[in-house]
């Protein structure tokens, strides 16, 4: 069967979201062009990753053609509105490819759905036969910075860290890795002994 390959070239919308309390939140990326929406389902540490791989890029492309890119940016106005509903999962990502296309100036994201093969790197960003479903989105260097900005924010939204460990705190607290499991900590900061 062959692969279909989504492709928002210019995007009303590109966002991550989540769904769900933190400690137990399902993380979204959702793209939105005139009808087609389509959303796909990551993990947060993908989310965090493709946020700071699009800064790299940006801070790249800046260095190498700064004149002709910066001239063209128009910052876009802050999107902090929820996913759009119905949320329809398209498909899992597993694989993710960016690159610059220096013929639209634009930063093209590649989600790729999970697959049990091994992923070839040539159907990344390539329009191939073969090879798993595809979300392939354009973004103007403003939209890639507004995209990657909310992106950061969507994940450190999550539960607070713990101060000694750095592990998400719940509700509850946690058995603290520093304390050697013997205590466990609260959310508040005080600590009981754990038998």
């Amino acid at each position: 069967m062959s692969r279909v390959i989504h492709v928002f070239r210019q995007p009303e919308r590109f966002v991550a979201g989540t769904v769900g309390e933190p400690g137990d939140r399902a993380f979204y990326l959702q793209a939105i062009e005139e009808a087609r929406t389509i959303s796909v389902l990551l993990e947060k540490q993908q989310v965090s990753v493709l946020a700071e791989r699009i800064e790299a890029l940006l801070t790249e492309v800046n260095r190498r053609f700064g004149g002709e890119v910066a001239a063209e940016e128009v910052e876009p106005s802050s999107d902090n509105d929820p996913l759009a509903v119905p949320l329809e999962e398209e498909f899992r990502v597993g694989t993710m490819g960016l690159g610059w296309d220096a013929d639209s100036k634009s930063i093209v994201v590649e989600l790729l759905a999970v697959t049990e093969e091994e992923v070839d790197e040539s159907v990344v960003l390539d329009d191939t036969e073969e090879g798993p479903d595809a979300l392939r989105v354009f973004l103007s260097p403003p939209q890639a910075r507004a995209f990657a900005d909310r992106a950061e924010k969507v994940v450190s939204a999550g539960r607070a860290p713990c101060p000694l460990c750095a592990e998400p705190l719940d509700p509850e607290g946690h058995v603290c890795i520093r304390l050697n499991g013997f205590h466990q900590r609260s959310p508040m900061g005080g600590a009981e002994a754990a038998e």
